[in-house]
This record gives C-alpha cells, sequence and structure tokens, in this order.
C-alpha cells in the first residue's frame, strides 16, 4: 500500500463525502479510493468510515486520524511549495477554486496566456459555486464574486469589479407588463440566484436614491447560466453579470432593462477578489495566477 496516497484517499473521501466524488476529486477509479481506505484500516486494525449504500460518515477514530492525516498532507504541501517557490519562476501545482461560469467563460479561454507565461506551472481549476473554505479544501487561491470574507486568516486582494445587468427575452417582454420602474417587477417572473434564503430583495440605485423590491419566481438556482437560460427561453427576468450576458444582449436575443440603474441583489458589490492563505504570501505560483487574473480583468 502506498501509504501517502491512502492517507490523501482517505482525507479526500471525507471532504467530498464519497468514494466516487473522492475518486473524481484525486483522478483516480472510485475502486482504487475504496481499496486505499480499507487497506489503511486493516493496517489501522480500526474503522475509520461508516459505509452504507447512499452515504459515507466519518467514525470517532476516523474523525481524529483525520485531522492529525490533513496536518501531514499539508506539512508535506508546505515543503513542497518551498521548494517550488524557491527558484525564479513559478513552478509546481497551484489549486484554484472558481466560480463556475467565471472559470468557464472568463478564465479558461485565456489559460494558453498563463501557461505560455509559466510553463512549469500546473493549475488544478476547481469550479464552484459554493464559498470553500480555503483550508479544508486544500486550496491555494479562491477567486470570489461579490463581496468578499474580510479576516486576518484570509488574505484578501480586489482585482477588479464587474457589473449586474437586469435582462429578459424579447418574447417575454411582448406577453408582459412593461418594466419601466424597479417596482413593476412585483408584477413579473423573477429568475433569481440561490443564495441560501427563500425571500431575495434586489437593490436598485440611481442617483442617491435606493429602492428595494422583493422579487418572486417559481425559478430559482444556485447556477447563473442556468438562470440565463430559462431568461433565453422566455422564463423571466434575470439578474445577471455583465461578463455572462453581454454577447446575448449584443445579439438581441436578451435585452437589457432599468439601465439607468445600479442594480445588485440586496447590498452585495460587484468586486472579483482573489482569497489565500496568509502563509501563501510570498509564493510564486500565488503570485502568478493573481497577477494574470489582475491582466485579464484589465482587458
Amino acid at each position: 500500500m502506498d501509504k501517502l496516497l491512502a492517507l490523501q484517499a482517505f482525507v479526500e473521501t471525507v471532504r467530498t463525502g464519497g468514494f466516487s466524488a473522492a475518486g473524481r476529486s484525486l483522478g483516480v477509479a472510485t475502486s482504487s479510493v475504496t481499496r486505499l481506505v480499507s487497506s489503511l484500516e486493516s493496517e489501522l486494525q480500526s474503522v475509520l468510515l461508516n459505509r452504507s449504500t447512499r452515504q459515507v460518515g466519518v467514525t470517532e477514530a476516523g474523525q481524529a486520524y483525520f485531522e492529525r492525516a490533513v496536518a501531514i498532507l499539508e506539512a508535506l504541501a508546505e515543503a513542497d511549495a518551498a521548494v517550488c517557490d524557491a527558484g525564479s519562476q513559478a513552478r509546481g501545482r497551484l489549486n484554484v477554486s472558481v466560480p463556475v461560469e467565471f472559470g468557464r467563460r472568463v478564465i479558461a479561454p485565456q489559460l494558453g496566456r498563463l501557461f505560455a507565461l509559466h510553463p512549469e506551472l500546473e493549475l488544478n481549476l476547481r469550479l464552484s459555486d459554493e464559498v470553500v473554505d480555503l483550508l479544508g479544501a486544500g486550496v491555494d487561491v479562491a477567486v470570489r464574486l461579490g463581496s468578499a470574507v474580510v479576516s486576518d486568516d484570509v488574505v484578501s486582494v480586489r482585482l477588479g469589479a464587474f457589473n449586474r445587468w437586469l435582462v429578459a427575452s424579447p418574447e417575454y417582454l411582448a406577453q408582459s407588463l412593461p418594466i419601466d420602474e424597479p417596482q413593476a417587477l412585483l408584477d413579473h417572473q423573477c429568475l433569481r440566484f440561490d443564495y441560501g434564503t427563500a425571500s431575495q430583495r434586489w437593490q436598485f440605485n440611481a442617483a442617491g436614491e435606493v429602492q428595494q423590491v422583493a422579487v418572486r419566481g417559481r425559478l430559482q438556482s444556485n447556477n447563473a447560466d442556468v438562470l440565463r437560460e430559462a431568461a433565453l427561453a422566455g422564463q423571466g427576468v434575470a439578474l445577471l453579470a455583465d461578463w455572462l450576458v453581454r454577447d446575448d444582449v449584443a445579439g438581441g436575443r436578451l435585452l437589457r432593462l432599468l439601465e439607468p440603474y445600479d442594480i445588485s441583489p440586496g447590498s452585495a458589490s460587484g468586486a472579483i477578489s482573489v482569497l489565500y492563505l496568509p502563509n501563501q504570501r510570498g509564493s510564486r505560483r500565488v503570485a502568478a495566477f493573481v497577477e494574470f487574473l489582475r491582466e485579464l480583468l484589465a482587458g
């Protein structure tokens, strides 16, 4: 048994909640993850995970072992990082978490520029709209859209900003009441991003006057492109990032509404930030990605 690989398999299984998810994260077969964890349990003569047909749970012994295993893997990662960042070039593996559609549409098409500048850099790009725990998830850099959590435990650097546009398809607008002021949205199907709350208020700001509208609608999703597709299909009015719908607006597939207003979901900002742990200060890999994203957002 490869002990290091077994530790990685066990830790990832606990983090992701299942053997299949751990296998996908590690890039190995589910059967390999299961075998590695079973071998680890046999060596320790202790049950680390409770298995059922639907989920995997960690035992008390497994939780204690998980915490020690995470510390070991983090220490090893820091040792690797120290060596990788010792030279003049950014090299080695960098784990980056980005929102799904921002990663697909903004970052992925430009990765050739990053790799051309840093041919020894390896990138593990994790797409998720969930707010990740950098330390717990083993993430080196996280890209956040909107208000970023600021604390002494995390370094936050603002690199740019985006606007949110209120959009709907011509077909939807042709068969609906006109939208000539924010309160008119009370009579419309509003396609809402899932922020974890049942109710949602969209905030409209123009000439220093702020209005809030408690929008409603049949569709709520934690994926922005689902809302975009629904808007294109004439299912309602959506509040989406300009970088997501700019081409649709330019092509006439979506129409931009209430343009004089600066619109946001509640008090959320339009900041684009990167977050990393304080121990990553001075990392050439982190600096390379941050500079790449800064230049990308600058146009």
